[in-house]
């Protein structure tokens, strides 16, 4: 009967938590930091430049979508404005041709008590 030997996740001293929620934990300061978990400078430069580049694409991509959402939504106010102020005249110019037709009928002699 053989035995397979199940690795342990490494840990302080090979003991393991159990506790899987609970993340490893690393050295706060890099000169404390084993040497293969240490990046040169022109590394972490090149990361922060690449992070920096996709949150500056991510920004105008952001910008442009508000611009668009603005423009569609000027456009959708002038329309309405628009369709205010040609409903308004259209009530004037009624007003206006009831206002001359009683006017003329008023020059004819025709009054609302004799032609109601």
């Amino acid at each position: 009967m053989s035995e397979e030997l199940v690795p342990l996740t490494s840990s302080s001293h090979g003991r393991v938590s159990g506790k899987s929620w609970k993340a490893q934990k690393s050295a706060t300061f890099r000169t404390q930091c084993s040497a293969g978990h240490r990046s040169n400078f022109e590394e972490r430069m090149k990361k922060t430049t690449k992070a920096n580049a996709a949150k500056k694409l991510e920004t105008e991509l952001k910008t442009e979508k508000n611009a668009e959402k603005q423009r569609r939504r000027e456009i959708t106010l002038e329309r309405k404005n628009a369709a205010e102020e040609r409903r308004r005249l259209e009530e004037d110019k009624a007003k206006m041709g009831a206002r001359k037709t009683a006017r003329l009928r008023r020059k004819a002699g025709r009054t609302k008590k004799i032609h109601g």
